[in-house]
């Protein structure tokens, strides 16, 4: 049996949790294979191209595929918190290693809410997890302590579907108008990042980035932990039984 490294994570699985490296879309982070990119000057995925998105960046650490999938799984369904802040760590690393986030001036970190009802069913939030694992590998190379979270200034005012599944108009409609600033002076005036564990379509990035730009956000830019992309399927996981 493999040595642990974590809760619910063997060394080895471990191990192979890599960023993303390849080329992506220079405004919403999404993966580009190789071969389609050659001769491209200034990379854009198609919807980045129709400019449909209310957030200004997004990035996110590795393909949601193999050990990182299996990770969030666990997290999720399996109650691994700590987990999700140590994976909120590798968050982290992408922030120190991107001049878009290390150069922010007093972020303000913002996980992507839950709705009270699912949040009470899985017993947290794993965004929020994320973001104290962010933050807590951040403290460790800053004199401040990291930047600012705020767990509770952004919340979802119904319960939604579940987004696996739908397509991109659908999504969109499935979030249209779910989230609403609560305390609008704490995100005036500033630069949000918003934390969420899995990217796809980008629809709940987009529609929590406009409520706070409503609420007097200056940015919104998306940090996720993995991004889905039918370019790059996962053919090796499954759900935790």
């Amino acid at each position: 049996m493999s040595e642990v490294a974590g809760p619910g994570l063997c060394r080895d699985c471990w191990q192979t949790l890599e960023p993303w490296e390849g080329p992506a879309c220079g405004r919403c982070g999404l993966p580009i294979p190789s071969s389609a990119v050659a001769g491209a000057t200034a990379l854009r995925c198609a919807q980045c191209q129709q400019g449909d998105y209310d957030f200004d960046l997004a990035r996110s650490f590795g393909l949601y595929a193999g050990s990182l999938r299996q990770a969030i799984l666990e997290l999720k369904f399996r109650r691994r918190e700590r987990l999700g802040r140590r994976l909120g760590e590798l968050l982290a690393e992408i922030w120190k290693g991107r001049e878009e986030f290390s150069t922010l001036d007093s972020p303000l970190v913002v996980p992507v809410p839950l709705h009270s009802s699912r949040e009470r069913e899985r017993g947290f939030n794993q965004a929020q997890l994320l973001a104290e694992g962010l933050k807590r590998g951040l403290a460790r190379s800053v004199n401040n302590g990291g930047p600012e979270v705020a767990p509770r200034c952004l919340w979802r005012t119904r319960p939604t579907a579940p987004q696996t599944g739908l397509s991109m108009a659908a999504r969109r409609e499935n979030v249209r108008g779910v989230f609403e600033v609560s305390l609008p002076e704490v995100v005036r005036g500033r630069v949000v990042v918003l934390i969420d564990d899995v990217m796809t379509t980008g629809a709940t990035l987009a529609a929590c980035a406009a409520a706070l730009k409503q609420a007097g956000a200056l940015r919104v830019l998306g940090l996720t932990l993995a991004r889905a992309s039918p370019e790059f399927p996962d053919f090796s996981g499954r759900l935790p039984a």
